[in-house]
C-alpha cells in the first residue's frame, strides 16, 4: 500500500506535520504508532524495531515445533523482544506457554509491557543477553541484532530504527555467537532454541551451533521468499 494511503487509513486524525514528516523519509508505522503483528495490534516508536513479515513466519514456524517437540506448558524466554511482538504473538497462538520477555533497553520494555496489557500477561525483565536471568526454558527464541555495521541498509531504517536492535559487531555475528555459546546453560534437555538470522550468515551459523551443542538436533529454515533466515536447534534431541 501507497505509504500516504497507509497514513490516512490507518491515522485518521492525520495533521500536515505527519505528511511532512513522510515526505522526508519518517517510518508511516511510527507516524501511524501501531502495526498489525499476526493479527495483533501493536503499539510502535522510535524505542522499537518495526516489526516484520520474517519475524510473523518465525512465531508460525515456532508455534509448530512447539506442538511438535515441547511441552503444552512450556516456559519461554524471549531474548530482545522490543515491542514485545514475538512474545505476545506466541502466547495468542500457544495459551499455555510461560513467558519470559527481556530487552537490554528500559525504554523498549515499556512499549513491551503496554502492548503485553492489551492482549496477554507476560513476564518482563532488563537483561543484557542472559545477564540477568535463572532458570531452565523448554524454549528460547530471538530475533537479535544481526546486521554488519557496512552493511547497506535503506536510509529509513538506519536513519529512524533503533541502531542497537539492528547491528552488532563481528560482521553482524557477535551477538548471536553470544546465544549459542550461552544458551546452553539455560536451555532444557530436548528444548528448542530459535533464531532469526541474515541469509549471508546461514551457514556459519550452524556450523558454529554444532561446537556448542554437538548432540543436537540442527536446521536451517527458509522464509517465504525462499532465503535461510531462521535456525533451530532442538536440543539432545532423540527425535533427529
Amino acid at each position: 500500500m501507497n505509504k500516504e494511503l497507509y497514513l490516512k487509513k490507518y491515522k485518521k486524525d492525520y495533521t500536515e506535520q505527519d505528511l511532512l514528516k513522510l515526505e522526508e523519509g519518517y517510518p508511516v508505522q511510527y507516524i501511524v504508532g501501531h502495526v498489525d503483528f499476526c493479527g495483533i495490534k501493536l503499539k510502535v516508536n522510535q524505542n522499537v524495531l518495526i516489526p516484520r513479515f520474517e519475524t510473523e513466519y518465525l512465531v508460525e514456524l515456532v508455534s509448530e515445533y512447539y506442538q511438535t517437540y515441547l511441552p503444552k506448558k512450556s516456559n519461554v524466554l524471549e531474548i530482545g523482544t522490543g515491542s514485545g511482538a514475538i512474545a505476545i504473538a506466541l502466547l495468542k497462538k500457544n495459551p499455555d506457554l510461560i513467558i519470559t520477555a527481556t530487552d537490554i533497553c528500559p525504554k523498549a520494555l515499556a512499549v513491551a509491557k503496554e502492548n503485553a496489557q492489551k492482549h496477554q500477561t507476560i513476564s518482563f525483565q532488563i537483561s543484557n543477553l542472559f545477564e540477568n536471568i535463572d532458570g531452565c526454558f523448554d524454549l528460547i527464541v530471538s530475533n537479535p541484532p544481526y546486521l554488519s555495521k557496512q552493511e547497506d541498509v535503506p536510509s529509513i531504517v538506519k536513519d529512524f530504527e533503533p541502531n542497537k536492535a539492528l547491528y552488532a559487531d563481528y560482521n553482524g555475528l557477535a551477538i548471536i555467537l553470544s546465544i549459542l555459546k550461552e544458551s546452553s546453560q539455560y536451555l532444557a534437555p530436548n528444548g528448542l532454541l530459535a533464531l532469526e538470522i541474515g541469509e549471508q550468515q546461514a551457514n556459519q551459523l550452524k556450523n558454529q551451533a554444532k561446537k556448542h551443542y554437538p548432540k543436537a538436533k540442527i536446521w536451517l529454515k527458509k522464509d517465504l521468499q525462499n532465503r535461510f533466515r531462521y535456525l533451530f536447534i532442538l536440543n539432545n534431541c532423540n527425535k533427529a
